[in-house]
């Protein structure tokens, strides 16, 4: 995945639950013809309506969508895969003459997009072996406290229920002896695949916290609990990637009588409100990315753009 792509690029990116799909949507329509990218890691499941904020019928109307539901809830997704399915969909999009507008949340599959992947370095067997033996004997959580000590910086990136990401941190840190942190910070996603012009919206912290807290408990009253069901009774369970995003982690611990229906709903506010506080931080170190007022127009973005930027 190498290599520049040309041509305009526009996206949206940010917090959860602030607005970017309307402005999206009202910005293809603006350019007459713009075709939205989702850059969002739970709204490629399906059957995952509510608890990811979808886009509603009528947006999907108003502008095509791509990179939503492709996946079943059981089956997982990387940075790597995101970025070569969004390379082809933008590639689609501007084939028919439109604009590509990438919309979502996630940081690194945006970063992984628009600046290239990191390339590990080789881990031998029998260190990846151990380390996952620790992780399946001791929990994620123990080997995330390890992971603060040697790699602080890496550890606030990666959640502790995060396995995956934790075993390799400490894979590369004890095969190499270096942080796996100084390593893509080296790397810094540095060879830019786009020109992209990048927006966020800008919430109030307090406001923003206290529409999440609505919202969340909207989306327990509107069917998130009867989507957890029908996973349940596919057999799914709790350890599905797609019952792992939030929300639906905790709807499924309250379907599995582990806690009751009012610990459920604020276990999922406050973890919906600490990841927009993350993706807030995340967004605030791409320098591309420009803040704009919440209540922003598509007018406020276009005179934003550079000279002639949707003729290029």
């Amino acid at each position: 995945m190498t290599g520049r792509t040309g041509g305009p690029l526009l996206a949206l990116v940010g917090a959860t639950g602030t607005g970017k799909t309307r402005l999206a949507v009202a910005l293809a329509e603006h350019f007459g013809g713009g075709e939205v990218i989702s850059c969002d890691s739970g709204q490629i499941y399906r059957g995952l309506d509510v608890g990811t904020a979808k886009p509603t019928p009528e947006e999907r109307r108003r502008a095509p969508h791509h990179l939503i539901d492709i996946l079943d809830p059981e089956e997982r997704w990387s940075a790597a895969e995101f970025a070569e399915a969004a390379d082809a969909a933008i590639a689609a999009v501007r084939d028919r003459g439109h604009l590509p507008i990438v919309v979502g949340g996630n940081g690194l599959w945006y970063r992984a997009l628009v600046k290239g992947i990191f390339a590990a370095p080789s881990i031998p067997d029998s260190v990846r072996e151990q380390v996952r033996d620790e992780i399946a004997e001791r929990g994620s959580e123990v080997l995330h406290a390890e992971l603060r000590h040697i790699d602080p910086v890496a550890a606030a990136r990666i959640q502790p229920r995060d396995p995956q990401r934790i075993a390799r941190a400490l894979e590369v840190i004890r095969h190499t002896g270096i942080p796996i942190s100084r390593l893509q910070d080296a790397h810094g996603f540095a060879e830019r695949r786009y020109e992209v012009s990048a927006f966020a919206l800008d919430w109030p912290r307090e406001i923003l916290r206290e529409h999440l807290g609505q919202r969340v408990r909207r989306m327990f009253e509107d069917g998130l609990l009867e989507e957890v069901d029908a996973c349940l009774a596919r057999g799914l369970g709790p350890d599905a990637p797609g019952l792992g995003i939030i929300g639906y982690k905790e709807a499924t611990a309250y379907r599995l009588g582990r806690t009751d229906l009012d610990e459920a709903v604020e276990k999922a506010t406050t973890a919906t409100r600490r990841y927009a506080k993350r993706q807030r931080n995340w967004f605030r170190h791409e320098p591309e990315v420009q803040w704009i007022p919440p209540a922003a127009t598509v007018h406020e973005v276009v005179e934003r753009l550079p000279a002639g930027w949707a003729e290029v």
